[in-house]
């Protein structure tokens, strides 16, 4: 447990509308279902109410974002400092005149593709493959089946640490495989995307074709995180994985799934030190058999227990 901050952060931001919590559960936050908890839970109503936020919160304190929670790893001993969770306020989708879709940071993105499938927007249909929210989506130039973000994206609106509102257009992101150059400390809170014109039928036949095929070779209900690791220039990391005989390796509760080995998979009482174990288990055992280093995918934050 830690310090409760909660009443000396309240009496600091007396407009504050969105909720604080102490100590608050971070397992619900995450697909993983694990991690200790976090200092503070901030769930703001919007981008005014996060910017008021951070504008007077104490610059010491560490702030960590969290969407959809389907690429995160929260360890066992929590986050000390401020959970950020970009909520309802942030699931907004709107279709705007000239193939557009504005989408708030939080909004699944699965509920934008289906936006712009519904408006004739073709070129998001890739977006119902990743499984995540669009704040993560700019955060990581989120991609699948054949499209990235930076194919589609117009421009972003985000907050800084200090409460600061910033705008980028899509080549100020500074986009490449799975990465943007936008400093961490900014919070994105808004995204624009622009596609071409199409038949819905076919768009909506296509993100059903995306869905069988994640269905056929993903374990998509299980508690997983998304891809684990990053695929090597001119390699897949689940053919590394494969071949350096992991799939179906298990740590405790944590297991390599044996559908689609770069995944990792909680049974159901998986610790957070489990799971990351069990990555570095995998990660050594192709730097031995293939000389490769896989880099994480999943995002791994918070203190780890000793």
């Amino acid at each position: 447990m830690f310090a409760d901050i909660v009443p000396d952060l309240n009496a600091g931001m007396p407009e504050l509308g969105g909720k604080l919590e102490a100590n608050a559960p971070t397992a619900p936050l995450s697909w993983f279902r694990t991690g200790g908890p976090a200092q503070v839970l901030f769930t703001p109503v919007d981008a005014d109410d996060l910017a008021y936020f951070l504008q007077r919160l104490d610059r010491s304190l560490s702030v960590l974002v969290v969407g959809l929670g389907s690429n995160l790893l929260i360890r066992d001993g929590g986050w000390e400092g401020v959970v950020i969770r970009l909520g309802k306020g942030f699931a907004e989708v709107s279709v705007e005149p000239g193939l557009r879709v504005r989408a708030g940071a939080g909004a699944p993105d699965v509920k934008v593709a289906r936006a712009a499938a519904e408006a004739g927007i073709a070129g998001l249909s890739f977006l119902r493959g990743i499984p995540g929210a669009i704040g993560g989506a700019l955060r990581m130039n989120g991609g699948a089946y054949g499209g990235e973000t930076k194919d589609v994206l117009v421009g972003a609106k985000g907050v800084t640490r200090t409460g600061v509102a910033v705008s980028f257009t899509n080549a100020q992101m500074g986009f490449t495989y799975r990465h943007s150059d936008v400093p961490d400390d900014v919070i994105f809170t808004e995204a624009l995307f622009e596609g071409r014109p199409g038949d819905p039928a076919e768009i909506l036949s296509e993100m059903n074709a995306i869905t069988e095929a994640r269905s056929s070779t993903q374990p998509v209900n299980t508690r997983t995180g998304g891809s684990t690791f990053k695929n090597p220039p001119g390699k897949k990391a689940w053919e590394l994985v494969d071949a350096a005989g992991c799939r179906g390796l298990r740590i405790g509760d944590a297991q390599v799934s044996e559908m689609h080995c770069n995944f990792l998979i909680n049974h159901g009482s998986a610790s957070a030190a489990d799971i990351e174990g069990l990555g570095e288990e995998v990660r050594r055992r192709v730097r031995e058999m293939s000389g490769v280093e896989l880099e994480w995918e999943i995002k791994r934050v918070g203190i780890a227990r000793t």
